[in-house]
């Protein structure tokens, strides 16, 4: 997290449930914009996905992307990450939606047959704290 100010590390811990506003764009350059729930992995942010979802055609096509995080408590609060794609993974990805509905619903996914789940990873480039 060395790019987030140390006080602004309390909107990516589990505990705060904080959503993330991932932006990409489409190809004719248009943004496009998905609330979505994320964690941390060392200074990266983990978003997880259904393969073929516009953010997951769009993020394999340019994978330079912004995200909001925004404070529950504040909305007047948030961090404004431009970053990088740095990854995408399959395995374990099943695990890792279940675990964020845990973390943000409280209850296990439930798998649906025929997604393939994947988690990209994404390197934050610059940030701006609000």
């Amino acid at each position: 997290m060395q790019h987030i100010p140390e006080k602004y590390h309390d909107l990516l811990e589990d505990e705060t449930r904080a959503f993330a506003f991932l932006a990409t764009s489409m190809t004719d350059g248009s943004p496009q914009v998905t609330p979505v729930w994320f964690d941390m992995e060392g200074d990266c942010i983990r978003i997880n996905t259904h393969e073929g979802r516009v953010k997951d055609r769009n993020m394999r096509k340019r994978p330079k992307v912004a995200l909001v995080i925004l404070d529950p408590r504040d909305p007047y609060r948030y961090l404004q990450i431009r970053g990088e794609v740095d990854g995408t993974t399959r395995e374990g990805a099943d695990q890792h939606i279940s675990d964020l509905s845990v973390k943000y619903t409280g209850k296990p996914w439930k798998y649906q047959e025929g997604q393939k789940r994947i988690i990209y990873r994404i390197r934050p480039v610059h940030v701006d704290a609000h």
